[in-house]
């Protein structure tokens, strides 16, 4: 199966000469589950041009310092990329940005969060279980970094992962085909470290010190990534 990599945002210029770019950490992610894809990508940022989704064999939208909410040229032609995904039934997974921009395409809310910043290792609840989820436990410890949210999910969605920060942080959708998470399932932990130290001085300082502290917690990524791989290899199959 070819995933079509929809790069929408870079690593930032501080930390851009210690990690590689999210298409790499997206390929990393899903070849870590063992599964035989193949890669393409489309970096928006640099003015490349999306593809024709109904044409695609899977899809999977990155992060982005980006908001839904601002004005970037390159946000309604990949709005109507989704939906047009959506329509052809292409597997299409978002992850954090990703997650929002699906969302706000297909018709939820999404907006910075009164809450303020989610960063480092959260617990999420599992609160649905698809087939492709099924062996979920309760819960699950994944990176973050985000203000905005998710506030209200299209009427499609159904969630599938929650937490008192972030109550629609993981989205399954009617059409069986699109899956979306708020966390990041693809960062490590020397990534998510050092995005949490490049929030000081933005994020409060007790929210800097919990979340680095948080890294204490196990990692449960490798169980998303193997849902995710079994979700668009599922999608891909029956379409």
């Amino acid at each position: 199966m070819k995933l079509t990599i929809i790069e929408v945002g870079k690593v930032p210029d501080p930390l851009k000469d210690r990690f590689d770019p999210y298409t790499a950490m997206f390929q990393e992610m899903f070849a870590s589950t063992g599964h035989g894809f193949d890669y393409d990508a489309v970096r928006v940022l640099d003015g490349e041009t999306l593809p024709d989704p109904a044409a695609l064999e899977g899809i999977a939208i990155t992060g982005s310092s980006a908001g839904v909410y601002e004005d970037h040229a390159w946000l309604p032609p990949l709005r109507e990329f989704i939906r047009k995904a959506y329509s052809a039934g292409t597997p299409m997974l978002g992850i954090c940005f990703g997650h929002q921009v699906m969302a706000d395409a297909l018709g939820g809310d999404v907006r910075k969060s009164e809450k303020g910043w989610g960063l480092g290792r959260h617990s999420y609840r599992v609160v649905n279980r698809p087939d492709f989820f099924s062996s979920a436990p309760d819960s699950i410890n994944v990176v973050c970094s985000h203000q905005d949210q998710v506030i209200v999910p299209p009427k499609e969605a159904q969630v599938i992962l929650a937490s008192e920060f972030t109550p629609n942080a993981g989205l399954h959708y009617a059409n069986g085909a699109a899956l979306s998470f708020q966390p990041h399932p693809e960062f490590d932990d020397v990534y998510g470290t050092a995005l949490v130290e490049l929030r000081r001085g933005r994020a409060e300082d007790a929210v800097i010190e919990k979340a680095l502290g948080s890294f204490t917690t196990a990692s449960d990524s490798a169980r998303i990534r193997d849902s995710i791989a079994q979700f668009m290899l599922g999608a891909h199959a029956r379409r």
